[in-house]
């Protein structure tokens, strides 16, 4: 256990703990929680001509579950690089997650999917994930948000591995292309993705919000700035 414990500490620093448990508790109420209040009442299709142009194709879903790797390695890598770092992005993240919260209530959205019938290994693990994954919560695509947040977390980091940026980037973009090809979200999904995600950076960057962190970090853990 001790020996565990030791290891954690090496993947997670301190000053981490509290930014990306927030992180995580922010995201399952923005996404779950707002789905329990939205049952019942009326949702939208926001379809434009390019959704109808785009097939139907059940092997984005490895992508589509992959990207559950590339946000943790993401965040991780994230949290790892340095407080300011760790602060800035994961701050940006609470503020693009409330603002996609807020979107969600005002504008409940969903999908008319097709159903995988095929007995290949692609479309049993569609179905499998169409029957976790309700067809809403849909604009902006958390999907889509949270790839394109690690990569832009990525641009803060001062000296990652030489293909780790492009990578983060290239997936971000399989990504995009997963939640389409799947039925799971509409083009325009895609783009408030990015959209929130840049607001959140912007906000976060501007008002320095990641001070809420340094100061919780401070009071509960008594973590001073630049300490690990």
């Amino acid at each position: 256990m001790r020996n565990y414990i030791k290891m954690m500490g090496r993947i997670i620093k301190k000053y981490s703990v509290i930014p990306l448990l927030t992180a995580l508790c922010c995201n399952s109420l923005v996404y779950f929680g707002i789905r329990q209040i939205n049952v019942g009442r009326e949702h939208y299709i926001i379809k434009i001509f390019l959704d109808d142009l785009i097939p139907f194709r059940t092997e984005f879903i490895l992508i589509y579950i992959l990207a559950y790797l590339h946000w943790i390695i993401g965040y991780l890598m994230i949290a790892r690089e340095s407080q300011e770092v760790c602060y800035r992005v994961i701050s940006a993240d609470l503020v693009a997650k409330l603002a996609t919260g807020l979107v969600f209530l005002l504008i409940p959205t969903t999908i008319d999917r097709p159903w995988p019938t095929g007995t290949g290994i692609w479309d049993q693990l569609t179905r499998m994930i169409f029957s976790m994954d309700a067809a809403d919560n849909l604009f902006p695509s958390i999907h889509c948000l949270e790839s394109w947040m690690v990569f832009r977390g990525s641009l803060y980091m001062k000296n990652p591995p030489a293909f780790y940026r492009p990578v983060m980037f290239a997936f971000a973009i399989l990504v995009f292309a997963s939640t389409v090809f799947l039925k799971q979200h509409l083009v325009v999904d895609i783009a408030g993705g990015i959209l929130f995600a840049e607001a959140g950076l912007a906000l976060a960057g501007r008002f320095r919000l990641g001070r809420i962190f340094e100061e919780l970090n401070r009071r509960l853990l008594h973590i001073q700035p630049g300490q690990e």
